[in-house]
C-alpha cells in the first residue's frame, strides 16, 4: 500500500449518478442529426419512450412497453426493454408522423444490461457474463458490421463515440477500446494508466471519473478546450455529457452545470439543479432536480427557440423490480414507477481525510533523489508530526479546548464554503471555462442586513409565529421571493443562547441536506455576532393547527380543511416526510418534536414537515449511546410517554407525536384541551382512545367537517385505527411510517370508493 493510499479513507455517498452522452445508456437521449430529444417517461403505467423534434411531438413510442435505458447517434436511437430480452432502434429521419422502427436483438434467455449508441451503431452488454455484442444502427454507412470486442473481454459499462466505442473492464477497472478508424488507439493508450470508474464518449474524446472520483478527459484536441479538465475537479462532478467541441459537467454540491469548450451557454439553464445530462454534436439537454423536466442550452447561437422540452416528467434512473441497496430510494419512487418498480440511488466513492494530515510532497512514479534542503524539510515535518502528537498524549487536559476550537473550525469551513460558492456569473470565466449556472450553493449565506431589510426590521406585522428557538417573521428578497425568516431568541442569557446554538446548529446541519417535497425547504442562513436566522420557504396557507383551533378557522365552517379528503390528504403528506427522514435519510434522522404547528400547509395545499431544531441524527448501531447522550425534550400532548419516562429514543417517538396529530384532524381537538364544564385539561389521546376502541368513532369526529359520507365511513376508520396504533404507550407496539403510508393513502383510494375492506393491510391489525 502506497502512502497516498494511507492518506484517505473511503466512504460511501448516495447519489443517482449519471454519465452520458453521443452514446451512454440513460433514460434521456439525444438523436443528433436531426435534433431528436427522447426521454423514458415517469408516472405512467408503463415506462415508454417519447420524443420531441423541434415544433413537433411525436406519439409515444410502444406505449405498452416499458423500457429500462436509451441511447441517441447520427439519426437513430435504441432502446433497451426492461426485461433486457429485448434491444429495439427507430430512425428518426422518417418523413412520417411515427418513427421506422427495427429489433436488432432478442433472446429469451440471455439479458442485456447496458446500450451505447455511436454515430451508426449499438452496442450493448451481457447481463451475467459482461461480454460485449454491437450491430449496425440506421447509419449511412454500407458496411455490414460494426466490429466487437473479443468475448474474453468483461466489461462493467460501455460507452459510444464516432466509429469507436471503449468500456471498463471488471477485472481491473482499466479502459479497453475498439472501433474502425484509429481513435479508439489513441484513447486506450492515454488512460493505460487510470482506473476508472465511469466512462463516457464524444465525437472523438472521452472523458470519465478515476476511482478516486477525478475527472480525466483525453483523445482528438481540435484546440476547441474540450479537453481542458477544470483544476482541481476531484471529487467535484457527478455526471458528464460529451459534444463535438464541449464537455459539460454535473456539480456534485449543488447539481449546477459547468462546461468547457466551444460552448456559449443558455440563460435557461442557469441556477437550475440537475439529477443528469445528455450532449448532442452542438446542444445538451438537462433533467432537472425540481421537476424531472427537460431543458436545454446550445453550444452555439440556435435556430430554435424552445429550451423546455415539452416531454413531461422523465425518470431519473430506471425502474428496478429488485430492493435497493443500502445507498436508498429515490424519493417519490413509487409514484414515479407507477408502482411497478423502485428507483434506487448508486452508491459513488468519495474520497476524504479522516484527519487532519500535513501534505505530503507529490510521489513520483520513478525514484527521485532527495536534496539535502528537500531532506531537512521532511526530517522537519517528522519532527513537527512527533511533536503534536506527542504534546496530545501529554496533555490530554487540552482536550475539551480542542473541542471547541473543532466547532469553531466546522463553523467557519462552512461559511467558507458557502462564501466561496459564489462565483462570477458572466457567460465566460477569466479562465475559459463557461459556467452555465452561477456558482450559488444550495445553502445561501444572507447577511443581517438583506434579512433585515426583506422583513421591514422584523416589524410585528409581519410576525407570523414564535416558537422555543425565537421568532417567525414573513420577508421578501430582492430576488422576490417570498421568505419565512426564523430570528433565534436575543436573549444574553447563556442557557437561552446555547440552546439556540444547538437548534440553528442542528437545523442547518440536517436540513441543508434534506431535499423532499413533503419537508420544509431551507434557502439558507445568517450568523453574525450573536444573530442567528434561518431562512425558509414560505409556506402561504400556515400551519395546520392553524386551521384546526386557530379562532378564525374554527368559526370559518366553509375552510378547505373541513373535508375529510383534505384532512387525510394533509396526515398522509406529513407522513411522507416522517418517513423520508426516518428511512431514506442517510444516516436517517428523528424529528422529536411531531405536532400539528410543525406541518405547515403551501400554496398548493401540500403538508410539510418543519423545524428540525430539536432533532437528532439516528444512530442505528448504537441506541444505548443515544439513550445515554440526551434528554428528553418535545411537546405536551406530543411527547412519546416511553421516551419521557424511561428515556428511550427511537423513530417510534416521532410515529406518537404523528398519532396524537391524526386525533388532531378527526376530532378538531387540541392535543391538550379542556372540555366544557371541567377543570382538569385533558389530553385528545385519553379523550378518543377509549372511544374508537369502543367502536365509537363517530361520536368523536370534528362537527366542523359534517358526517361522514358512504364513501368516506371506511377511510376515516383506517384513519382512526392508525391513529390508535401509533400512541400505543410501548413502542414496539407501534407500526413504522412505511405501514402508515401505505394506509393512508389507502384510506385516500377509499374515498374514491373502489377499494374494498378486506384488502386493508393487515400491518396494523
Amino acid at each position: 500500500m502506497t502512502p497516498s493510499t494511507l492518506l484517505f479513507s473511503f466512504a460511501v455517498i448516495f447519489t443517482i449518478t449519471t454519465v452520458n452522452s453521443l452514446g451512454s445508456a440513460s433514460t434521456t437521449a439525444i438523436t443528433y442529426a436531426t435534433t431528436t430529444i427522447c426521454g423514458i417517461v415517469a408516472g405512467k403505467p408503463h415506462q415508454y419512450i417519447q420524443c420531441y423534434q423541434p415544433g413537433k411531438l411525436i406519439p409515444p413510442i410502444l406505449p405498452n412497453v416499458s423500457f429500462q435505458s436509451i441511447s441517441g447517434g447520427r439519426n437513430f436511437f435504441c432502446g433497451l426493454r426492461s426485461d433486457g430480452l429485448s434491444l429495439h432502434c427507430w430512425n428518426t429521419k422518417t418523413p412520417t408522423l411515427a418513427f421506422k422502427f427495427k429489433r436488432v436483438y432478442h433472446s429469451e434467455k440471455i439479458q442485456l444490461n447496458d446500450v451505447a449508441v455511436g454515430d451508426d451503431h449499438v452496442c450493448a452488454t451481457e447481463f451475467h457474463s459482461g461480454a460485449v455484442r454491437c450491430w449496425r444502427g440506421y447509419g449511412e454507412t454500407h458496411k455490414l458490421e460494426f466490429p466487437s470486442p473479443d468475448e474474453s473481454f468483461r466489461f462493467r459499462s460501455i460507452t459510444c463515440g464516432c466509429g469507436f466505442c471503449c468500456g471498463i473492464l471488471m477485472e481491473n477497472n482499466r479502459v479497453h477500446c475498439w472501433g474502425e478508424n484509429g481513435v479508439e488507439n489513441l484513447i486506450q493508450k492515454k488512460f493505460e494508466n487510470f482506473s476508472m470508474s465511469t466512462l463516457v464518449s464524444g465525437v472523438s474524446h472521452v472523458c470519465g471519473l478515476t476511482l478516486n472520483g477525478v475527472l480525466v478527459c483525453k483523445g482528438e484536441n481540435n484546440d476547441s478546450g474540450k479537453l481542458n479538465v477544470p483544476f482541481n475537479s476531484g471529487s467535484v462532478f457527478k455526471g458528464i455529457a460529451l459534444g463535438k467541441d464541449f464537455t459539460c459537467g454535473i456539480r456534485t454540491k449543488n447539481g449546477f452545470v459547468l462546461c468547457w469548450g466551444s460552448f456559449f451557454g443558455n440563460d435557461a439553464m442557469q441556477g437550475v439543479s440537475f439529477e443528469s445530462i445528455v450532449a448532442g454534436l452542438d446542444f445538451v439537454c438537462g433533467l432537472s432536480t425540481n421537476n424531472l423536466s427537460l431543458i436545454c442550452g446550445y453550444a452555439k447561437p440556435h435556430l430554435h427557440s424552445n429550451v423546455y422540452v415539452p416531454l413531461g416528467m422523465i425518470l431519473p434512473s430506471p425502474c428496478v423490480k429488485d430492493s435497493c441497496n443500502s445507498c436508498g430510494v429515490y424519493p417519490n419512487s413509487d409514484f414515479l414507477c407507477y408502482g411497478f418498480g423502485t428507483i434506487c440511488y448508486q452508491c459513488e466513492p468519495e474520497f476524504q481525510f479522516p484527519l487532519p494530515i500535513p501534505l505530503l510532497p507529490p510521489i513520483s512514479s520513478s525514484p527521485k533523489k532527495e536534496s539535502p534542503s528537500e531532506g531537512k524539510e521532511l526530517k522537519d515535518w517528522k519532527l513537527m508530526v512527533f511533536f503534536i502528537v506527542g504534546s496530545v498524549g501529554a496533555f490530554a487536559g487540552l482536550c475539551t479546548i480542542l473541542y471547541f476550537v473543532l466547532i469553531g473550525v466546522r463553523r467557519f469551513l462552512l461559511k467558507a464554503e458557502i462564501d466561496n460558492s459564489v462565483q462570477p456569473t458572466s457567460s465566460e470565466s477569466d479562465d475559459g471555462y463557461v459556467d452555465i449556472a452561477p456558482m450559488l450553493d444550495r445553502t445561501e449565506n444572507f447577511s443581517f442586513w438583506e434579512l433585515a431589510s426583506a422583513s421591514e426590521n422584523f416589524s410585528m406585522v409581519n410576525k407570523i409565529g414564535a416558537g422555543s428557538f425565537g421568532c417567525v417573521y414573513k420577508g421578501k428578497l430582492v430576488d422576490g421571493r417570498e421568505v419565512a425568516i426564523k430570528r433565534g431568541d436575543t436573549s444574553t442569557k447563556k442557557k437561552k443562547f446555547q440552546e439556540k446554538e444547538s437548534a440553528f446548529d442542528s437545523e442547518l446541519t440536517l436540513l441543508s441536506r434534506l431535499h423532499h417535497k413533503h419537508l420544509v425547504r431551507l434557502f439558507g442562513f445568517c450568523e453574525e455576532n450573536d444573530e442567528r436566522l434561518l431562512v425558509y420557504e414560505y409556506m402561504s396557507n400556515g400551519s395546520l393547527y392553524d386551521h384546526l383551533h386557530d379562532k378564525k378557522n374554527v368559526e370559518k365552517n366553509s375552510s378547505i380543511m373541513n373535508t375529510w379528503k383534505m384532512r387525510i390528504k394533509v396526515a398522509l403528506d406529513a407522513a411522507r416526510g416522517v418517513e423520508y427522514i426516518h428511512n431514506y435519510a442517510v444516516p436517517p434522522i428523528i424529528h422529536r418534536d411531531i405536532k400539528s404547528s410543525n406541518i405547515l400547509i403551501d400554496s398548493n395545499w401540500n403538508g410539510r414537515v418543519s423545524d428540525f431544531g430539536l432533532s437528532l441524527i439516528w444512530p442505528e448501531n448504537d441506541q444505548q449511546e443515544l439513550m445515554n447522550s440526551c434528554k428528553a425534550v418535545g411537546t405536551v400532548g406530543y411527547i412519546d410517554p416511553e421516551y419521557y419516562v424511561m428515556n428511550v429514543l427511537t423513530t417510534k417517538s416521532d410515529v406518537y407525536g404523528l398519532g396524537v396529530v391524526l386525533l388532531e384532524l378527526l376530532t378538531g381537538k387540541k392535543a391538550v384541551f379542556k372540555n366544557e364544564g371541567e377543570s382538569s385539561p385533558i389530553g385528545v389521546v385519553e379523550y378518543a382512545g377509549p372511544k374508537i376502541a369502543c367502536g365509537e368513532v363517530w361520536n368523536v369526529l370534528d362537527h366542523r367537517v359534517g358526517l361522514p359520507e358512504v364513501n368516506e365511513i371506511e377511510a376515516i376508520e383506517i384513519m382512526a385505527y392508525i391513529a390508535m396504533h401509533c400512541v400505543n404507550l410501548e413502542g414496539k407496539e407501534r407500526p413504522n411510517m412505511n405501514d402508515i403510508v401505505a394506509n393512508l393513502e389507502r384510506a385516500l383510494e377509499f374515498l374514491e370508493g373502489n377499494v374494498s375492506m378486506s384488502s386493508f393491510s393487515a400491518t396494523l391489525s
